[in-house]
């Protein structure tokens, strides 16, 4: 009775070889916990947002990638069943990140 899909097989697959073929990259600052205090001098988490306490409960515009590495869009919801609603979420998250004003480690200023 399930529509059919293996959209997050084909982006499991895709992220892996993606990672096999680039290799690993650093975490981005604003991501890394900062327990000590050296972590926090070394700007670990600095500027990070808290999607909880954002709008929607959604950080729009923040990146996650690592420095360098272009948004790559593995996951592609297939037209089917419940993926139709998260295809339709995914868009309307995606024009949110269009619009939002860069806000993360790399283009906000203290």
């Amino acid at each position: 009775m399930a529509a059919k899909s293996n959209a997050a097989y084909v982006a499991y697959n895709a992220a892996r070889g993606f990672i096999a073929k680039d290799g690993s990259r650093p975490v981005p600052l604003h991501l890394r916990n900062a327990p000590t205090k050296l972590m926090k001098e070394l700007d670990y988490g600095k500027n990070y947002r808290y999607a909880h306490d954002e709008a929607g409960g959604y950080a729009a515009g923040e990146d996650y990638f690592p420095e360098g590495m272009p948004p790559v869009e593995w996951y592609r919801p297939v037209e089917r069943g419940l993926e139709i609603k998260i295809g339709e979420k995914l868009a309307h998250l995606r024009e949110l990140d269009r619009s939002a004003p860069a806000k993360n480690s790399k283009n906000s200023e203290d």
